[in-house]
């Protein structure tokens, strides 16, 4: 039972968000489920990422193990909303993430990266 309980054992439909400053980008990197119960976490995380109007946002999705269209909505979001002089970058290879969005057709409608490394290197 104590397993349960432990805070570091993030419950099913659960998302962390860890925020890491690689200049010149501001890296969110996602862990979990990113369904219509966590969508607005990122939302949120992404709305006070962008108040400091970092160069480059990016958006991790390496360790995102379900990903809904409420999720997707959310990068669209962040994509069409961010403050003028911040560029979003989504990091997606996996199953789990790189699948919904090529299902709906949103591989042209975002910026996609198969590694961090080369969301970071972009230009």
């Amino acid at each position: 039972m104590s397993e349960l309980t432990d805070p570091v054992i993030d419950p099913p439909g659960s998302l962390s968000i860890e925020r890491a400053d690689r200049s010149p980008a501001a890296v969110l990197a996602l862990n979990g489920d990113l369904d219509l119960g966590t969508a607005p976490k990122l939302t949120a995380a992404v709305a006070e990422t962008v108040t400091g109007k970092p160069p480059v946002l990016v958006l991790d999705l390496t360790g995102v193990d379900f990903l809904a269209s409420a999720g997707l909505t959310v990068l669209l979001a962040a994509c069409r909303e961010a403050p003028e002089g911040t560029q979003v970058r989504i990091v997606a290879s996996g199953r789990a993430t790189l699948r919904p969005i090529q299902l709906t057709g949103l591989e042209q409608s975002l910026p996609l990266y198969r590694t961090l490394d080369e969301a970071l290197a972009a230009e």
